[in-house]
């Protein structure tokens, strides 16, 4: 998740690229600045953290959690005030 400056031109520019990086990578948005990746193991998990880390825009701030896919599935979602089913985690084998 991520709260970058956005007042500039070249600021709106970078955090577009940083967004469509985070897409590319295989990202999917939750919120505007919220994107999520399921990743199959820890190994997995560093690997993209050093890719977003080398695809950080100056500026702003950038947090990364981890949720173990026990954790993810316990994500209770709302839209408005109907209640969504129950997540889970996708298939580790997953193809697009």
């Amino acid at each position: 998740m991520f709260d970058l400056p956005v007042v500039k031109k070249d600021e709106r520019k970078a955090a577009t690229s940083f967004r469509n990086t985070l897409l590319d990578m295989g990202f999917e948005m939750v919120q505007f600045s919220v994107y999520m990746r399921f990743c199959a193991s820890l190994g997995q998990m560093e690997t993209y953290c050093k890719r977003v880390e080398s695809a950080l825009p100056y500026g702003g701030k950038v947090n990364i959690l981890h949720f173990t896919d026990k954790q993810y599935e316990r994500i209770i979602s709302y839209v408005g005030k109907d209640k969504q089913p129950d997540k889970k985690s996708p298939d580790q084998f997953d193809l697009f």
